[in-house]
C-alpha cells in the first residue's frame, strides 16, 4: 500500500514545477492529526501571493490525493 507520506510527496511534485518557474519550491515537512506541514522555499518563502500559492494550488493538489488531510500549513 502506498503511504500517506508518499502521496503527499506525489501532490507536491505535481505542482513543483510551477512553483520552481518562478524560483521557489516546497518542502514536506510532517503529517500528523491529519495536518500537512510544509516549508516554502526560495521566491515562494517572501512572496505576497504566497497564501494563494498555498490554497489555491498546493492544498488542492494534496486533498485531491488525500482527501482525509484537514489543513495544509507553512511553516518557518
Amino acid at each position: 500500500m502506498v503511504s500517506t507520506e508518499s502521496k503527499i510527496e506525489e501532490a507536491l511534485n505535481s505542482i513543483r514545477p510551477f512553483l520552481q518557474q518562478d524560483g521557489g519550491d516546497v518542502e514536506f515537512i510532517s503529517y500528523q492529526n491529519k495536518v500537512v506541514s510544509l516549508r516554502l522555499l526560495g521566491a515562494c518563502s517572501t512572496c505576497n501571493i504566497s497564501h494563494l500559492t498555498m490554497k489555491a494550488g498546493i492544498e488542492e493538489s494534496i486533498k485531491k490525493l488525500l482527501p482525509e488531510v484537514e489543513s495544509v500549513l507553512a511553516i518557518e
